[in-house]
């Protein structure tokens, strides 16, 4: 086949996906209102001061956005596995990996990016300067990309497992810790006043690391799965 039929086949896929969103709304809404409860409580619980908040706040943003991007990970494979899709989709001929990436993408874009553009709003809340807003989107993209790839292999490893969600959490996670350990930093020297670039770098390099090696392992876990 062509690689327009390749790149045709990953935008149905990406296009299903989002319309699949759409009519579960719920299921998309459910990390947004996760996050932003979860910042809500914390100013609350701690102290409403703008300086404790202003330290506070980058580890809370995202230790709150990497919790709420592993809500909906457990469901990305989940319900192509039940009605069929997935074998449908082994059977393609198509690259299984380029079909991953696809899905990958569709979930960054229905869980990923709502949490992005949520996030200066939250952010204002814990008492983020303006002027660091960017520098708070930026990382949460960057950070969000890196959760979906890693949550993609994670969930494709889990699919069928009863318990799958625990699992998934125990994989994920450890693996996302460097991701939040530089988006925090950035979002704090930023707050400084200093330049949050190294981290970005990092946070960027990482992101172009697992979009290029995700796929082929998602593939792979699939068709153990689909076994």
């Amino acid at each position: 086949m062509s690689r327009t039929s390749f790149s045709a086949a990953a935008i149905l896929v990406f296009r299903r996906d989002l319309l699949l969103a759409q009519r579960h709304w719920g299921q998309v809404a459910q990390p947004l209102v996760f996050f932003l409860m979860v910042t809500t409580l914390f100013p609350l619980a701690l102290s409403p001061e703008l300086a404790e908040l202003r330290r506070i706040g980058p580890g809370i943003l995202w230790v709150a956005a990497l919790l709420a991007s592993l809500l909906g990970l457990e469901l990305l494979f989940r319900s192509d596995h039940v009605d069929g899709t997935l074998e449908q989709m082994l059977l393609a001929g198509q690259p299984l990996s380029l079909l991953a990436l696809a899905k990958g993408v569709a979930h960054w874009t229905t869980c990923g990016l709502p949490l992005v553009l949520l996030s200066p709003f939250v952010a204002t809340g814990l008492g983020v300067p303006f002027g660091a807003m960017a520098t708070v989107m930026l990382s949460l993209a960057l950070g969000t990309g890196i959760l979906s790839a890693l949550g993609a292999i994670g969930s494709a490893l889990t699919l069928g497992l009863r318990r799958g969600s625990l699992l998934l959490g125990l994989l994920v996670l450890p693996l996302a810790m460097p991701a939040l350990i530089f988006g925090a930093r950035a979002v704090d020297l930023a707050i400084h006043g200093d330049s949050p670039r190294g981290p970005l770098l990092l946070l960027t390099a990482m992101l172009v690391l697992a979009v290029t090696l995700a796929p082929p392992a998602i593939a792979a876990a699939l068709r153990i799965s689909a076994e």
